[in-house]
């Protein structure tokens, strides 16, 4: 449960982020991490067409260099966008200036105020300057974990299951490691969400 939906206390640590919106209503945020890639985010473009729902896609600006046609064609669609960095680096790894450097490369290219940390961590100091030049953090409040190896698609769609709440910004992946689970999880995911009366929104 630590990985799939984070305590209360480590909330705390990031109290002006953003893990979970408006949680009086039946709602909730599907989010795509690490993308556009071509060999999952047109997959995903068409699942979430077919059933009509719009998502939140937080991508890499290196990926956006080497696709650009993807990126244009997630903003055509009428998703939404968030920055996950240039290079998808670990706030853990490296100084406040140079992941600050990389994230607003990114921008120069997404011009978005959403913001997510790669492998959701943050320091403290990174998370407090984004917020002071007008980026706002977006956390998760479900983690689906469907980039592990150790789990299935029914895992992940359980995980779905399990945790969903109303508010939910659940957070899944186009990238390689995620694209044969979600092309079965995937589409079931999005009619048991509809089953159970979830509406579905777009971070702004």
């Amino acid at each position: 449960m630590f990985i799939e939906q984070p305590p209360r206390i480590f909330r705390w640590f990031y109290p002006h982020a953003l893990w979970r919106i408006d949680q009086d209503r039946k709602v909730v945020f599907l989010t795509f991490d690490d993308g556009p890639i071509p060999e999952a985010t047109p997959f995903i473009l068409d699942t979430l067409d077919r059933f009509g729902v719009k998502a939140t896609f937080f991508m890499v600006g290196e990926n956006v260099v080497k696709y650009p046609h993807l990126f244009e064609e997630v903003k055509r669609r009428g998703h939404g966008i968030g920055n996950h960095t240039y290079n998808h680096i670990s706030g853990a790894r490296h100084s406040p200036w140079t992941y600050l450097a990389n994230a607003k490369k990114a921008n120069d290219l997404l011009h978005t105020k959403l913001f997510r940390p790669p492998h959701g961590w943050i320091g403290l100091v990174q998370y407090r300057v984004l917020r002071h030049i007008g980026a706002k953090v977006v956390m998760w409040d479900v983690v689906t974990r469907d980039y592990s190896r150790l789990l299935t698609a029914e895992d992940v769609v359980n995980n779905v299951k399990r945790y969903t709440r109303n508010g939910s910004i659940i957070t899944l992946h186009d990238s390689l490691k995620s694209i044969e689970k979600l092309r079965t999880a995937l589409p079931e995911v999005i009619e048991w969400l509809k089953q159970e009366g979830y509406e579905f929104g777009i971070i702004e």
